[in-house]
């Protein structure tokens, strides 16, 4: 145990609850939960007006409300109604930054966390039972509470280090998980969230039940194929399989074209004819063994057990050639887009497997159809930081962020700095497609790297710095804004102002790009000065550090000038882009306090010139 971490050694926290025995009918929970039977707390729930607690932060907690709503939480009948109202209660009587449960998958030896704060954002990512020094791992083996002093175990950048208890979820003598909650009264606060831990486990293993109990749905009642969820299953069963045996094994994805189109323009009748033909070909065309899903609403993927990428290639090519062949009244030939991505080749985790096949499927729908056939992708064939392969990219991260959360953005700054070790002469190309990944996370910024990049350069040689100076300053401005990749998409794509914890958390991108892309990398690290304070203000009223004039880095300084003029030509959702002439303006307004005095002097000079 470090020293951040206190270890709740009492016995007062036990599991006494006792599992549910009546059958589960019709698919629901059963409607009573034995009540409470945490002995731990009964003498409290009889007397809950005695029970108010209270943090650092002057929120009171209401004891008896907080009982009363989870006993209420017996008439919740599923996982997400469920998971949902938790929310609502602790965000609603508990002032904690987040909170989050941890449940245990035996098949993959992790427990998957998901993480909510009180901001409304969700976050993914799996805790391998391996890594002993994480005090998560730590509570599910000893079972026993602790509580830690700093938040970094969760890799999160932009919360404050207040106390977080960890709890274990106990249900029927065993461990199935762990709950979370960041509090800065934690340790006064822990019997009401062992009661809270004891209850969720409860409900989770019913849960669990009801889930067992309705495996038969794994089949999609429209395609026949496997439903997402079974298919995820027997993907996983492969990978588990292949890894055993030392075989490859692939993924095909097939994306069909234009159903929205169809949905709209012929009815949800004909989408669902289109589907059900698809489904049907894949499945007269694949091999016996082979796995069929339904991955997604206009989606089917195919798991081809011990077959390499080119095979893949071949069949997804065999099964592209018979969609075209058949044709629906009203719509015409049979389009699909086609992505494969293979283990162990591609990558050895399921999940970055089925994105690297998504990323495909979109390359493929980008580089369209020839001949009447689609383009069947490989992520083995294309360069990943390719203008298109990041943008393809990037809608899939956008697609599935709910389930992805910082951890692939973590992958993507890894890349990174991996790709530009291994070839460093391809720097700014590298360096120009990040940027469009990061500009790609908001719709309302396109291009805003590439142009405070361009007006930077403008600048930095409108003032005569020398030729390497002027190259600093170019790729410095183009990553100014790249730690903005750990930043909520809640919060970047706001309509409108934010408010002081949004502002706080967009606060910290000039932090994020210097500590997790810029510092890893000793190439990069003389932009250091560029990205982390280019939005420090002369009259030393800006952020991260709050530099005065002098304090600042002229290429900074320079940066900051071209940032704030092209935020102010921009359209944003509640606004319109200025002209360059109200710009200037408001450049001029605040010369000598925002920016410094001389480079907005010289900037307005050259502005006209530079465009959009």
């Amino acid at each position: 145990m470090n020293k951040n971490q206190t270890a709740y050694n009492n016995n007062t926290v036990k599991n006494n609850s006792k599992p549910v025995t009546s059958p589960i009918a019709q698919g629901k929970l059963v409607s009573t939960v034995n009540a409470l039977t945490m002995n731990t707390s009964a003498a409290q729930i009889q007397n809950p007006q005695n029970m108010v607690f209270s943090n650092e932060k002057g929120k009171t907690l209401n004891y008896k409300y907080i009982v009363d709503e989870l006993i209420k939480l017996a008439t919740v009948d599923t996982a997400a109604g469920f998971y949902s109202r938790m929310y609502e209660i602790i965000n609603q009587a508990i002032d904690s930054s987040f909170y989050a449960i941890g449940l245990y998958k035996d098949k993959s030896n992790c427990i998957n966390l998901r993480l909510h704060d009180k901001l409304g954002n969700n976050y993914s990512t799996k805790v391998f039972l391996k890594d002993t020094d994480n005090p998560i791992v730590e509570v599910f083996n000893t079972r026993k509470p602790i509580f830690v002093d700093n938040k970094d175990f969760l890799k999160l950048a932009y919360y404050k280090n207040y106390s977080t208890a960890i709890l274990p979820l106990i249900s029927v003598n065993k461990c199935i998980g762990v709950f979370i909650i960041e509090d800065s009264s934690a340790r006064q606060n822990i019997v009401l969230y062992s009661l809270i831990a004891n209850y969720m486990a409860l409900f989770v293993h019913n849960f669990y039940l009801v889930e067992k109990s309705d495996e038969y749905a794994n089949t999609d009642r429209l395609t026949l194929l496997y439903s997402h969820r079974g298919f995820q299953e027997m993907l996983t069963r492969e990978l588990d399989r292949a890894k055993i045996n030392k075989q490859k094994s692939s993924i095909i994805m097939m994306d069909i074209s234009n159903i929205t189109k169809i949905n709209r323009e012929f009815g949800h009748a004909k989408g669902d004819e289109v589907i059900k033909l698809v489904a049907e070909k894949v499945r007269q065309n694949i091999r016996e063994g082979d796995i069929a899903g339904r991955y997604g609403g206009d989606e089917i993927a195919i798991i081809l057990p011990n077959t390499d990428v080119e095979q893949a290639k071949y069949l997804a090519e065999y099964i592209t050639y018979s969609l075209s062949c058949c044709f629906i009244d009203d719509v015409g030939p049979i389009k699909v887009s086609v992505g494969v991505s293979t283990y162990p080749d591609c990558a050895e985790d399921k999940e970055k497997l089925l994105i690297l096949a998504e990323q495909a499927m979109y390359i493929s729908q980008a580089k369209g159809y020839k001949d009447g056939m689609s383009a069947i992708i490989s992520s083995s064939d294309f360069n990943f930081w390719d203008d298109v392969a990041l943008k393809s990219y990037a809608e899939v991260v956008s697609k599935r962020h709910s389930q992805l959360g910082i951890n692939f953005e973590e992958d993507l700054i890894q890349k990174f700095n991996a790709d530009h070790k291994l070839s460093g002469t391809k720097i700014w190309d590298i360096a120009t497609s990040l940027a469009g990944a990061i500009d790609a996370k908001d719709p309302y910024t396109k291009g805003h790297s590439t142009s405070v990049s361009k007006y930077s350069e403008a600048l930095a040689r409108a003032i005569n710095l020398p030729e390497n100076e002027v190259e600093r300053i170019t790729l410095g401005a183009l990553l100014h804004d790249v730690g903005k990749i750990g930043i909520p998409e809640t919060v970047l794509k706001k309509e409108g102002p934010l408010s002081d914890e949004e502002w706080a958390i967009m606060k910290q991108h000039p932090v994020i790009g210097t500590e997790k892309v810029l510092q890893p990398n000793p190439a990069l690290r003389d932009l250091i000065p560029i990205v982390r304070y280019h939005h420090e203000r002369i009259d030393g009223k800006g952020y991260p550090d709050g530099l005065k004039n002098g304090d600042i880095p002229l290429a900074a300084k320079i940066v900051a000038v071209a940032d704030t003029y092209h935020a102010l030509i921009s359209d944003r959702p509640y606004r319109k882009g200025m002209n360059i002439g109200k710009a200037i303006s408001i450049l001029e307004e605040n010369a000598g306090t925002q920016l410094d005095r001389d480079l907005v002097r010289t900037f307005i000079q050259i502005a006209p010139s530079l465009g959009v």
